[in-house]
């Protein structure tokens, strides 16, 4: 019973890498998040229509009692499932510039993106390294590889991340768990769904946003054996826009 945990599942990115390691890799999905229960119970219905099992877990990534408590009381119920992939995916925005951020913007936004990866993988990693197996895959984006006005929040929280993608990668090779992360670009999504495509695509070289299930793609290709040699990586998925 090999299942892949994913954060922020329910929508966007999240529920397209959800669908796609299910059809792919015919991994269980292990579906976390936070508020809308609807949407998550759509994409798990999505995820069970591949022919796969998929749970829920409700809970804050910010929040380590939270966390922990949700993870091993699924666990204490599915002794015999193994959670092989993590791909911490749950990240928010609060977006404006860095005079007018207050306290509250800027810890929500590094909690939720940055103490969340801390407390998923601290409450997973254990168990892929008894085993010596294990994919995590954080999902960073450009801002936190260029820098992005208006999120000095989310470029230091997903700058981090990478730092700490690489740093962890080094740590637990040995241990044939890999540690990978993807840098997404303008996405149409959720966070996107403001922006003015048509100004912004003159950026990019291919000319369009991204779609979900192109960045899902990538994440399925770092989840599989068939990327066994690859760690410690930032993967670029943005049409070709860099800084």
């Amino acid at each position: 019973m090999k299942y892949a945990l994913v954060t922020g599942g329910s929508r966007g990115i999240g529920r397209a890498v959800c669908l796609k390691l299910a059809e792919e890799l015919k991994y269980n999905i292990l579906l976390n998040y936070n508020s809308n229960t609807e949407a998550a119970e759509n994409t798990r219905d999505e995820v069970q229509s591949k022919g796969v099992k998929c749970s829920i877990l409700k809970f804050d990534v910010a929040d380590e009692t939270s966390v922990q408590n949700a993870i091993e009381n699924w666990k204490s119920k599915h002794a015999e499932a193994k959670i092989e992939i993590l791909v911490n995916n749950a990240g928010i925005t609060k977006d404006g510039l860095f005079i007018w951020t207050d306290k509250m913007a800027w810890n929500s936004v590094i909690d939720t993106s940055l103490t969340g990866f801390y407390n998923v993988t601290q409450s997973v990693l254990k168990d892929m390294l008894r085993a010596r197996y294990g994919r995590v895959i954080n999902i960073v984006s450009l801002s936190g590889l260029k820098g992005n006005p208006g999120q000095v929040n989310y470029s230091a929280a997903k700058g981090a991340m990478i730092s700490a993608t690489k740093a962890l990668a080094q740590e637990i090779g040995k241990r044939k768990v890999t540690v990978n992360a993807v840098a997404p670009g303008f996405i149409n999504s959720d966070m996107t769904s403001d922006f003015d495509e048509n100004e912004l695509k003159k950026l990019i070289p291919l000319n369009r946003f991204g779609e979900a299930e192109e960045v899902a793609s990538l994440v399925s290709f770092l989840a599989s054996e068939n990327s066994s040699y690859i760690t410690g990586e930032v993967i670029n998925i943005n049409g070709g826009l860099y800084s």
